[in-house]
């Protein structure tokens, strides 16, 4: 067995990484654009995640979880590229956000995006939880690991977040 082989069985191989980002790199980048609040860095983000898992992949004792490691990747980026913009907004004033014209689309649009913008509104962690249990369609226990929370905490936010949003789409 080759040097190269034994790094392979100690970790995520490129094979099985490789397979991943052709697996699930739509699925990854959608769930960039639900955190991020600029929809252009999203691709970044996910490419900047696998790159970062690749190099550490010699240290990924489960291969079976390296879509989790993707996730959780991708969502500490999205939280660092969000405060990163935090900081910038602070020290200049945000350009208005023109809305979309009539002719661009129909009304099932118009409500997507009213509803990604509502989204973005709630608080961080209402937002995390609301995207990753409805959108990434992952387990109340399952997002608790991912976001370092309890399952109960994950149940809190996700009530209090879908209260919110529902609040604000009548509003809208």
């Amino acid at each position: 067995m080759s040097g190269a082989d034994a790094s392979d069985d100690a970790g995520v191989s490129v094979d099985l990484l490789t397979e991943t980002y052709r697996a699930h790199y739509g699925t990854l980048l959608r769930l960039a654009a639900l955190l991020l609040d600029d929809p252009h860095s999203c691709e970044d983000v996910v490419q900047e995640a696998f790159v970062r898992v690749h190099v550490a992949r010699h240290r990924l004792r489960e291969p079976d979880k390296t879509l989790a490691y993707l996730r959780q990747t991708v969502v500490n980026l999205s939280r660092s590229t969000l405060r990163r913009r935090l900081m910038a907004l602070r020290l200049m004033p945000r350009p208005a956000v023109d809305e979309p014209a009539a002719e661009e689309g129909a009304h099932s649009v118009l409500l997507r995006d009213a509803l990604v913008r509502v989204l973005r509104e709630l608080p961080r962690r209402q937002r995390e939880v609301i995207v990753l249990r409805y959108y990434a369609d992952l387990t109340e226990v399952q997002v608790a690991d991912l976001l370092g929370l309890s399952v109960g905490s994950v149940k809190a936010y996700g009530s209090r977040g879908l209260e919110a949003l529902r609040a604000r789409m009548e509003t809208s």
